[in-house]
């Protein structure tokens, strides 16, 4: 057998770059958003074909679990190279979920993937096992007895997160988020509103010829449902910022009023930062990262939206922000605490394979610790908010309860945004992924009260 590499294909098509990013992803735990964003900036694929890559590399993401059931009768435990396991799976998926594309174009292009990247058993190996699946089929969930498993394989999320939010919400809200998980996430912009208003931002959107619908879960957001807008001169010159509409909600609910000093405790990549310096008139806004690479993020982005004036970037561990800061020296502070990040599998799906239940319980304690550390910081009678984007409730509202036992000098609020998307009864806001197609995230607001209450 000649196993040779054959000649490489120059030509970056859809197909071979989503095998490639895929394969960035097992190898370097590297993120599909930032890989996506990087290969489409690169402008070498069409809009259709920019768009059939996204789909690709989201859709072998968010149905990894139940393709790799599908895929194990046919190659039987073999060991497979990374790549050719992604090309299999993004193959596999087209297959399965993509019913407008033919199958013989599936097939002759991973053949020509697998001669370029392999040797010819390589080929001759995804040749068999293509057609394989197009001769028999896959097979069904019907073996899969035991509940919990038989859900993780169909809405591919692992075990352990299908159990806590049925602990948290029931098995049939958590059959709705899971059924959710499977969406492609919309594309979703904040307008800085200081710098352009809402209507002319959607005006000029359409223009250019993006399809754009007004959010549904804060005034100041634009969905885009066709369309780049990393292309937009609109973002290009800081007038819109990439920005979930749900992540848009937490500035919205600390209702600044545009004077205060105000500290966002762990502000990379400073989307929460620009939007409160969006918001603010004199007043100033603090941004803290531990990284210096990402506090020069910060100020980069502060210069686009032309918002330096307003913004202080420090390289400081939000752990120690209260050696560094005067006692009651802000009137808010926003803690966008570090978390399991469950609320973004639609955007960032790989993130259900990565994590753990200790993952969890390890991250409560840095909350809870970076809480400790700014609660000293804030104004009598002022605003620490503290929000995450996931949805389970050990990082939520457990870390409010456990802080406010500590902290009777504190009391939690009922969260108010914008819209009206809040349910009646909870102080604190929970935004879960089926509710408007939107990240999950959560929301608490707590008060320095202006005396403290004596036993």
């Amino acid at each position: 057998m000649n196993n040779k590499p054959l000649k490489r294909i120059t030509k970056p098509t859809a197909r071979l770059l989503a095998v490639e990013i895929l394969t960035r992803i097992v190898r370097e735990n590297a993120y599909s958003n930032i890989l996506l964003n990087q290969a489409l900036q690169k402008k070498q694929l069409s809009r259709v074909d920019g768009n059939l890559l996204t789909r690709l590399v989201y859709g072998v993401l968010q149905h990894r679990l139940t393709l790799e059931y599908w895929l194990e009768p046919f190659i039987k435990g073999k060991k497979l190279e990374p790549w050719v396991q992604q090309l299999l799976l993004v193959s596999l998926y087209q297959l399965q979920y993509l019913d407008k594309i033919p199958a013989r174009a599936v097939l002759n292009e991973a053949i020509e993937i697998a001669k370029s990247k392999g040797h010819d058993g390589v080929r001759k190996f995804v040749t068999g096992v293509l057609h394989a699946i197009l001769r028999t089929g896959v097979r069904n969930f019907e073996e899969l007895q035991q509940p919990t498993k038989r859900l993780s394989i169909v809405y591919s999320v692992p075990e352990w997160i299908i159990n806590r939010l049925q602990q948290q919400v029931g098995d049939k809200k958590t059959i709705k988020i899971l059924s959710s998980l499977a969406q492609i996430p919309h594309g979703a912009v904040r307008v800085n509103q200081s710098r352009i208003t809402v209507a002319a931002a959607k005006k000029q959107l359409m223009a250019a010829g993006f399809e754009v619908e007004q959010s549904a879960v804060f005034t100041g957001s634009l969905l885009l449902k066709k369309g780049h807008v990393l292309d937009s001169p609109l973002f290009q010159t800081g007038k819109l910022m990439l920005q979930d509409e749900s992540a848009a909600l937490v500035v919205d609910s600390m209702q600044l009023s545009g004077t205060e000093q105000v500290l966002d405790a762990c502000a990379a990549p400073g989307g929460k930062t620009m939007q409160i310096a969006d918001e603010l008139t004199t007043g100033q806004v603090t941004a803290l990262d531990i990284h210096r690479h990402k506090v020069e993020l910060i100020k980069e982005n502060a210069k686009k939206c032309d918002f330096s004036a307003k913004v202080k970037a420090v390289t400081l561990d939000a752990r120690a922000a209260g050696t560094r800061f005067a006692a009651q020296s802000f009137a808010q502070v926003l803690v966008d605490a570090p978390c399991s990040g469950i609320g973004l599998l639609r955007r960032k799906p790989e993130i259900r394979y990565e994590k753990s239940p200790q993952d969890s319980v390890n991250l409560q304690q840095i909350q809870l610790e970076i809480l400790e550390s700014v609660a000293p910081l804030v104004a009598a009678g002022g605003k620490l908010t503290y929000s995450t984007c996931t949805i389970l409730k050990t990082e939520n509202q457990d870390v409010i309860t456990l802080f406010l036992k500590k902290h009777p000098e504190f009391e939690q609020l009922e969260t108010t945004t914008s819209l009206p998307v809040k349910k009646a009864g909870q102080l604190a806001l929970t935004i879960y992924p089926d509710e408007y197609n939107s990240d999950g995230f959560f929301i608490a607001t707590l008060r320095r009260k202006k005396t403290v209450e004596m036993n």
